[in-house]
C-alpha cells in the first residue's frame, strides 16, 4: 500500500512541476501553448467565416466550455488523473508479475520509422475511441456521463472539451492494453494528440466545412453537427457519426449519416431543457441519476 501512496504523492508533485514548466517555458512540444494557439486559430476562423451567421460570437455556454477546456486538459490531470493512471499501470504490472509476465508487448514497432509508429498509433487509438464513443451512447449508465457533452445548444470549437472527467478514465483505460501490446511509448505521441485536438476543435466549430472527398476519411463540421442532432432518425436511435478524428469508421460500419445541411439543426437531446447548466451540477448529475 505504501508503494501506491508514494506513487500518488510523486504524481501530484511531478505533474505540478510539469505544469509550471509548461506555462513558464514555451516550446515546440508545449501542450499548454499549443492548446491556446489552436483554440485561438479556430476561434478566429469562426469569427471571420461563420456558418451560422446569426449565432453570437460568444455563444450560449461559451464560458462554461472554456472552463471545461481548462479543467479537463489541465486541472483534472493535476487533481487526480495522473495519479490514478500511474497507480493503475503499477497495479496492472504487479498483476502481470503474479504470472511472471513482464509486459504485454506482442508486436515490436521500435524498429519502424517514427512516422510509421505515429500512423499506427493514430489509427489504432482512433478506432478504439470510435468504439468507446458508440458505447457511451448505447450503455445507459455511460450515456448519463456523455449527456454533458450533448448538452451543448450552440456549437463552437470549445464544445469539444465539454465532457465529464469520467470519460477520460473510460477512454484511456480501454486504450491502454491494446497500445501497450504494441509497445508504444514514443514521445512523438504529442503530434498525434495535438492533431486530434485540432480536428476536434474544427468538428465542433461554427464552420461550413466538409473537406470534399477527404470528408470520407476525416470527421468534419458538416458531419459532426448531425452527431449532436436532438431528433435522431429511426435507423440510428442510439446516434450516428461517432468518429472523433476519422470518419472512415462510420462509413465502413454503417453509422454515417449526413442527409442534408445541418446549418440550422436543433442540437441537444430529449429533455435537455431540464439538464443542469453549470459545471458543479453537471459533474454531479450522473452520480445522482
Amino acid at each position: 500500500m505504501n508503494k501506491y501512496l508514494k506513487i500518488i504523492e510523486d504524481s501530484f508533485v511531478g505533474y505540478f512541476d510539469y505544469l509550471i514548466q509548461e506555462i513558464t517555458n514555451p516550446g515546440w512540444t508545449n501542450y499548454f501553448y499549443w492548446l491556446i494557439g489552436l483554440s485561438l486559430l479556430v476561434f478566429a476562423l469562426e469569427i471571420s467565416i461563420p456558418w451560422r451567421k446569426k449565432q453570437p460570437i460568444i455563444r450560449k455556454g461559451f464560458w462554461l466550455d472554456a472552463f471545461y477546456i481548462l479543467f479537463n486538459f489541465f486541472l483534472f490531470s493535476l487533481i487526480g488523473y495522473n495519479a490514478l493512471s500511474n497507480v493503475g499501470v503499477e497495479l496492472f504490472n504487479d498483476f502481470l508479475g503474479i504470472f511472471n509476465i513482464e509486459n504485454l508487448v506482442a508486436v515490436e514497432v521500435d524498429n519502424l520509422p517514427v512516422w510509421a509508429q505515429l500512423l499506427i498509433m493514430f489509427i489504432l487509438a482512433d478506432f478504439i475511441q470510435w468504439n468507446v464513443h458508440r458505447m457511451l451512447h448505447r450503455v445507459p449508465w455511460l450515456w448519463k456521463f456523455h449527456q454533458i457533452h450533448h448538452s451543448v445548444k450552440e456549437m463552437g470549437f470549445a464544445a469539444q472539451f465539454r465532457f465529464h472527467f469520467m470519460e477520460t478514465l473510460v477512454y484511456k483505460s480501454v486504450q491502454y492494453i491494446p497500445l501497450a501490446m504494441i509497445g508504444f511509448g514514443i514521445e512523438q505521441f504529442f503530434i498525434v494528440h495535438m492533431f486530434s485536438v485540432f480536428v476536434g476543435h474544427l468538428n465542433h466549430a461554427n464552420l461550413d466545412w466538409s473537406y470534399g472527398k477527404l470528408g470520407y476519411i476525416f470527421n468534419n463540421p458538416r458531419m459532426h453537427i448531425w452527431h449532436h442532432a436532438k431528433q435522431l432518425p429511426p435507423q440510428h436511435r442510439y446516434g450516428m457519426n461517432f468518429g472523433l478524428t476519422l470518419s472512415i469508421w462510420d462509413y465502413l460500419f454503417g453509422t454515417a449519416y449526413v442527409p442534408q445541411s445541418g446549418k440550422n439543426l436543433e442540437i441537444g437531446f430529449k429533455g435537455d431543457e431540464h439538464f443542469p447548466s453549470n459545471f458543479k451540477d453537471q459533474t454531479l448529475y450522473p452520480f445522482k441519476n
